[in-house]
C-alpha cells in the first residue's frame, strides 16, 4: 500500500504535470470508485482546472478551481499512471481524467477510490487524521503524547492513522530497525531516550525514502527514473530471511496483531 513517500513522489510529480491544468474529460468503468453518479461526476469535473495537488497522510487532494477537491485514496494494490493512449496500462483502469492528450489513470482501485468533495468535506473527512509526521510543528514531546494510554505493541500504534498519518507496514519496520526498537515492543516500555531515537528515525527513514521515491516500483510516467528507487534501500521490510545490513543477522518475519513484522533480533534487541 502506498505510504507517505510513495504518495509524495505522487504529488511532486503529479504538481509538476497538472496544476494549472484544466481537466478535458473524465471516464469512469467502476460506479464504486467514485461518490456520486458517474454521469455527475463527469460533468462536475469536466472544464474545472487543477489549481495544485496536495498531501495528505496517504492521500491526494487534487484542489478545484469551483473550490471542491478530488480526494483519491489508493488503499491496497492501487496506483497511478499519467500518459498517453499509446502508453495506457495493461491493469484495469477504474478512473481517468484527461488533460488534453495526457490523462492520468488511476489503476486497481478496488478498494481505493476517487471522490470529489467539498472544502468543508474534506476537512471534516481529514479532522480524524493524526499530525503530518514531518510538521515542523511535531516536537518529541508532541510525538510521545499522541501514544500515550496505548498499552499494545508499538507497530500496530505506528501504522494507526489517528495516531500519525502516513505510516504504513513498510516504514514502520524501516523505522524501528533505525531507531534499533522491536516494532512488537508493548508501548509502556518504551523509554524516553527510545521516544527520542524514534522520533528521530522517523523522521530521517521518511525523508531518505521520499528523496529516493518510496519503495513501490510501479512508473509514474514512461520516463520517470524516480519513483521505487527505496525499494532497494529497504533494511529490513519484506526481507525475512536475508543478512541484516548491519549485523549479517538474518531477518526476522513475525507477526504483531496480524500485521507481519520484520526486525534484525541483534540490532534490534528485545527491550
Amino acid at each position: 500500500m502506498p505510504e507517505l513517500p510513495e504518495m509524495e513522489t505522487y504529488r511532486k510529480l503529479l504538481s509538476e504535470r497538472i496544476a494549472g491544468r484544466t481537466i478535458t474529460g473524465a471516464v469512469v468503468t467502476r460506479d464504486k470508485t467514485i461518490n456520486i453518479p458517474p454521469e455527475q461526476f463527469i460533468e462536475a469535473v469536466t472544464g474545472r482546472v487543477v489549481w495544485f495537488v496536495e498531501r495528505r497522510g496517504k492521500h491526494l487532494l487534487l484542489h478545484l478551481d469551483d473550490g471542491r477537491r478530488l480526494i483519491i485514496h489508493l488503499m491496497l494494490g492501487g496506483s497511478l499512471y499519467f500518459g498517453d493512449d499509446e502508453d495506457r496500462p495493461d491493469r484495469t483502469v477504474q478512473v481517468e481524467l484527461s488533460f488534453g492528450e495526457q490523462k492520468l489513470f488511476g489503476i486497481g482501485l478496488r478498494l481505493g477510490y476517487v471522490h470529489l468533495v467539498t472544502a468543508k468535506e474534506a476537512i471534516e473527512r481529514f479532522q480524524e487524521l493524526g499530525p503530518e509526521p514531518l510538521d515542523t510543528r511535531l516536537t518529541v514531546e508532541k510525538f510521545k503524547e499522541r501514544f500515550k494510554g496505548k498499552r499494545g505493541a508499538l507497530k500496530p500504534a505506528l501504522v494507526d492513522q489517528h495516531t500519525i498519518a502516513g505510516i504504513g507496514n513498510c516504514y514502520a519496520d524501516e523505522i524501528c530497525f533505525t531507531a534499533s526498537i522491536r516494532p512488537n515492543v508493548r508501548i509502556p516500555a518504551i523509554k524516553q531516550e527510545d521516544w527520542e531515537r524514534l522520533f528521530r528515525a522517523m523522521q530521517s527513514v521518511l525523508r531518505e525514502a521520499t528523496a529516493y521515491g518510496g519503495y513501490m516500483e510501479d512508473p509514474f510516467t514512461r520516463e520517470d527514473a524516480l519513483t521505487g528507487g527505496y525499494n532497494e534501500r529497504c533494511r529490513v521490510y519484506d526481507r525475512g530471511g536475508e543478512p541484516c545490513v548491519q549485523c549479517g543477522t538474518a531477518i526476522v518475519q513475525a507477526e504483531v496483531a496480524t500485521k507481519k513484522v520484520f526486525f534484525c533480533p541483534t540490532c534490534q534487541p528485545e527491550a
